[in-house]
């Protein structure tokens, strides 16, 4: 619309109706305070990190070898014959206990519960799972649950993080990043890496990538590896062969077969995870208290430990015998099948432990069986190339699996092939799984999850792009009007309508009062989305063919 200006018109502004100043962030002196406060809980993690290992080693010693201490210890050395199928059902029903009459919450991987809490409930978690959720995991994996410790952990230290949070005047967007800053802190701790733990709360829990958030994550992560050299042993998580930093041709084609079949085996064991839940939720429902669902798990874990004693518990040890390749095919083959079967199983069954140890056993496992017919590589190369595969197709993310992969192993020579591996499995599952093994858990509670990150074409269109010049607003007459100002981008005047309740502004030039240029209301706002949507669906051929031309022979 167009036509001659508005005469000039006094208007009264109020702070809401300053012009915004515009940056490349929007990152204020905010971010400090929240920063300081993520570093002490970066250093609260790895003491909970250490507290859940050691509690962790507790139990196993006491369910497999009758004794009190916290000396590192594996399910598989038991001595037990087959009263070992007794200890899982002991340590579920015990987790079912817990559950019904502590915090039902505390079932569950651990991130996707971080997840819940960040996206429904204010990122406000209650502080008795702070207590109950390392508990339940400790006595879950050390009674031979087939788990890792790392979800537990990201829980936990998220609950930390929440707990510090609350104690605080802060915004909703502040208490999610100290909650993940805990998160990303339990995970570098843990694994003694930061770099995969800040890409990880990027990639699956803090829904943005903005300074605000990610300075403080990151020095949480700083702080927890600084205070992880005092807890833990230094050194990599997981020792390997040294691999040639010279990749071939061959080996890169192989890798890119390797990531294709990690992809399908990601969706494979996301799959068999909720057909368990499905006919727990089934069969069980009307039938059976929820509460005795992980003690029936409990006896395919313990019959499936009583046959592959390796697949009890979280397996360091096997994952490091798997990427030295020094574990034989046959004990390979049959600690993925019992490893899947009893982890997929129970699960299922909403018990409480983390994905990523068995994943990584997993992985490792696949690529030691690949080994045998990918071209020839140094020894374990294949049973890497393979773990971070898995891991990133499973989890949704790429990054993080890579910088993973590389932290625990110290192995940067394998960093293309790495690359390669993730990136097709990642393919493989965003083309074949509408939903991860994380997010699925929190769609089925009725949430919905993006993993998706693009600049909003609200933030780089203007008001002088979309407005209608000489028009005025029709919500100006009989009330104070909304204003706006051409050089706004339109994401800070939709935000401006949302604060005062209108549809429409009128658009002045910066100063307390001057000539109405025109108006914009909110079906311009929508022009400009739809010309964004255009430009995401429409194709045409720039270049027409023939220009690509560049010779043509002369005519005789």
């Amino acid at each position: 619309m167009s036509g001659n200006p508005a005469p000039a018109r006094a208007l009264e502004l109020s702070p809401l109706d300053a012009p915004e100043k515009l940056g490349d962030f929007t990152a204020t002196r905010r971010m400090l305070p929240v920063a300081l406060l993520a570093v002490a809980i970066g250093v609260a993690s790895g003491y909970v990190a250490r507290a859940l290992i050691e509690l962790i080693n507790l139990f196993t010693n006491i369910f497999f070898f009758q004794k009190f201490s916290f000396t590192p210890s594996s399910p598989a050395a038991h001595h037990l014959g087959p009263l070992v199928i007794a200890v899982p059902v002991v340590g579920a029903l015990l987790i079912g206990l817990i559950a019904r009459y502590g915090s039902e919450r505390i079932r569950g991987h651990g991130i996707p519960e971080a997840l819940e809490a960040i996206l429904i409930r204010g990122s406000r978690v209650e502080p008795k799972l702070a207590i109950l959720k390392p508990i339940s995991s400790a006595i879950s994996i050390g009674s031979g649950g087939p788990f890792g410790a790392e979800g537990p952990i990201i829980m936990t230290g998220g609950a930390v993080g929440s707990l510090v949070a609350q104690a605080f005047h802060l915004t909703n967007a502040e208490r999610k990043t100290l909650l993940v800053a805990g998160a990303a802190g339990g995970m570098t701790a843990t694994f003694g890496s930061p770099l995969a733990a800040i890409m990880l709360a990027i990639e699956l829990l803090l829904f943005e990538l903005k300074p605000r958030s990610v300075v403080p994550v990151a020095l949480s992560c700083v702080a927890a590896a600084t205070t992880r050299q005092f807890l833990f042993p230094p050194g990599a998580l997981f020792q390997v062969p040294e691999h040639t930093a010279y990749v071939g041709l061959p080996q890169l084609l192989g890798c890119v077969f390797s990531g294709a079949v990690a992809g399908l085996i990601a969706i494979a064991m996301t799959g068999s995870v909720y057909l368990f839940e499905d006919l727990f939720q089934e069969r069980l429902e009307k039938r059976l208290h929820w509460m005795w669902w992980p003690a029936l798990a409990g006896i395919g874990i313990g019959v499936g430990g009583y046959f592959a004693p390796r697949a009890l518990g979280v397996g360091y040890e096997s994952i490091a015998e798997l990427l030295q390749g020094a574990l034989p095919l046959g004990a390979t083959l049959l600690l993925i099948a019992v490893k899947w079967g009893i982890w997929s199983f129970s699960l299922g069954s909403g018990t409480s432990g983390g994905v990523l140890a068995p994943l990584l056993m997993m992985g490792a496992g696949v690529g030691a069986l690949e080994a045998g017919i990918l071209p020839e590589a140094s020894r374990g190369f294949w049973p890497l190339i393979s773990m971070a595969a898995v891991f990133g197709g499973t989890m949704r993310s790429p990054i993080t699996a890579v910088m993973f992969a590389l932290e625990v192993t110290h192995d940067y020579n394998a960093l293309l092939p790495l690359v390669a591996a993730v990136i097709v499995a990642h393919s493989v599952t965003v083309l074949g799984l509408r939903r991860s093994i994380l997010t699925e858990k929190v769609s089925r509670r009725g949430y919905h999850v993006t993993r998706e990150y693009a600049i909003d074409p609200l933030e780089v269109l203007f008001v002088r792009d979309v407005m209608r010049v000489g028009a005025v607003a029709a919500e100006t007459s009989g009330e104070s009007p909304l204003v706006a100002f051409p050089d706004e981008t339109l994401r800070t005047v939709t935000h401006r309508m949302a604060q005062h309740g209108k549809t429409e502004a009128t658009v002045i030039e910066p100063g307390s009062a001057g000539p109405l240029l025109g108006s914009l209301t909110l079906s311009d706002v929508l022009g400009a989305r739809r010309r964004h949507l255009e430009e995401e669906t429409r194709r045409e051929r720039v270049l027409p063919l023939h220009a690509l031309v560049f010779w043509k022979p002369a005519r005789r």
